[in-house]
């Protein structure tokens, strides 16, 4: 039996991540993937790869992503002028069906989440021709909130409600 619940344990982590970064001026390393994935399976609805799978963290659950692999990638904006901000690597050989990016504010909460099919990032990546950041899947916070799907808001949830029909007998 665990002595903390992850829900408190992620909770902290974010604390003594964000005061880490307050007092050294640099990120504790690791932590906002962790709380990324966390926060995706919780708000998504999605499952942990329980044996991971190479290049995919998560599965569907309902909906619209139900049986769909999907890969978490997080980026925490501390300072939302500055551009040039990238996420890592999206491993496109692996076999996914998803991707999708949790962003976090500077107390490490989570503040949106866009997602993005595989065709549609195989495609973004072709477009980058011939570039080496292209080639390695390699992309920026701008170009992924373009091309993807605003899923998740911290003002409004789920900007996609799968399960309200306005069209319903009564």
């Amino acid at each position: 039996m665990a002595l903390y619940s992850v829900d408190k344990l992620i909770t902290e982590a974010r604390r003594l991540a964000a005061d880490y970064r307050r007092a050294t001026g640099k990120p504790l390393a690791g932590v906002s993937g962790e709380i990324a994935q966390h926060d995706a399976i919780r708000l998504l609805d999605l499952a942990l790869c329980n044996p991971p799978i190479a290049g995919c963290d998560a599965i569907g659950k309902r909906g619209s992503r139900e049986g769909k692999k999907v890969q978490i990638k997080a980026r925490t904006i501390f300072d939302e002028a500055k551009s040039g901000q990238r996420i890592g690597q999206i491993k496109m050989e692996q076999a996914w069906d998803l991707v999708v990016l949790v962003l976090l504010d500077e107390e490490l909460e989570t503040f949106e989440i866009y997602e993005a099919s595989h065709a549609v990032l195989k495609e973004a990546m072709d477009e980058g021709g011939s570039s080496k950041r292209a080639k390695r899947g390699a992309m920026s916070v701008a170009k992924f909130k373009i091309i993807g799907n605003l899923v998740w808001t911290r003002e409004n949830g789920l900007e996609e409600d799968e399960f309200w029909d306005n069209q319903a007998d009564g």
